[in-house]
């Protein structure tokens, strides 16, 4: 590592020095690795000439590429943000480190002007990549997609607002955030989620989503859902006909981890083949190949979900003109 970047109270150490002013950055341990890379691959396939680098950012635990993906060449940058993020609430077994992501502007301040955060639980299937980090969304310092619990129910009142007795108001998912650097900086969010999390420790439901959400209350740009489709057994059949850009597995179930076959097998398929070549230390993944039976109360169920909610779904998507729009 060669040290690149300092500034106050974060220290950045990259492998390489810059080569792009805009970054698409993952923020992952050595045991999310296999699927940050896979997304990563899939995001270096779709572009043929990226103006923007691909970074894998972390903490306190180094994460190693094989020799095999030396093609991709990823920035891997170690982020140190000292005792910055002390006294923020923590999920039993998690660390710090699933807070990295609000410090990513500050951290890359003097070689980013655009950022685009995404979770490593992603599967790549189209897109963009380069208009999407060009797009305009002053004044606000993030985009995002609203969170999958209000697409059917837009004005649905997030729990974690109910508990710190804020009003309803727009809430994105944090799996893939948009930022853009100076306007992040300037607006303080680092320290402003921060103080938040700190002050409200003991009343705080998830980590930063809801620090971002709370802080903000709806002063983000949205994103069409095409770039972070959050994926459920509710909207299966929808995710079929939008073909969106960029699949994201929220909850338990992944790809790798789905013995019930909630998710189409092909995301595995994927997956596991990527793993075999790139990573053949991997342990099989714990699925199945086999998917819902026609005539299922899986399927029966779905469907009957699906044909209630198509409206919505419809009405949702009509919001949008095309999947590069911005609403302001």
């Amino acid at each position: 590592m060669v040290k690149t970047l300092t500034t106050s109270r974060v220290t950045v150490a990259a492998s390489r020095p810059a080569s792009a002013r805009k970054a698409v950055i993952f923020c992952c341990d050595q045991n999310y690795l296999l699927f940050a890379a896979h997304a990563a691959a899939q995001i270096s396939a779709l572009t043929l000439n990226p103006d923007f680098d691909i970074c894998f950012c972390f903490c306190e635990r180094p994460v190693v590429l094989p020799d095999s993906l030396a093609h991709l060449n990823v920035r891997s940058c170690k982020i140190d943000v000292g005792d910055r993020f002390k006294g923020l609430r923590l999920d039993k077994g998690k660390s710090h480190d699933v807070y990295l992501r609000l410090a990513l502007p500050e951290a890359f301040a003097g070689e980013y002007d655009r950022i685009l955060y995404l979770d490593s639980d992603v599967f790549i299937q189209g897109g963009d990549f380069n208009a999407l980090l060009d797009l305009e969304f002053a004044p606000y310092p993030i985009a995002a997609v609203r969170d999958n619990s209000q697409w059917r129910t837009p004005n649905r009142r997030p729990k974690q607002f109910k508990v710190l007795g804020l009003p309803t108001a727009k809430y994105f998912n944090a799996g893939v955030i948009l930022m853009d650097v100076a306007r992040y900086n300037e607006q303080d969010l680092l320290n402003r989620c921060v103080a938040l999390g700190t002050e409200n420790a003991d009343r705080m439901i998830r980590h930063d989503q809801n620090l971002y959400n709370s802080v903000l209350l709806g002063a983000w740009a949205e994103l069409h859902p095409t770039w972070n489709w959050q994926f459920t057994w509710s909207s299966r059949l929808f995710a079929l006909q939008a073909e969106p850009n960029l699949v994201h597995f929220i909850g338990k179930t992944k790809p790798w981890n789905d013995p019930k076959a909630e998710l189409s097998p092909r995301y595995a398929r994927a997956m596991w083949q990527f793993a075999k070549q790139h990573f053949p230390e991997a342990k099989a993944f714990r699925t199945t190949d086999v998917p819902w039976a026609p005539d299922s109360a899986k399927t029966r169920k779905s469907l009957l979900k699906h044909l209630l909610s198509g409206g919505k779904f419809a009405r949702l998507l009509r919001r949008f003109d095309h999947e590069l729009y911005v609403i302001l």
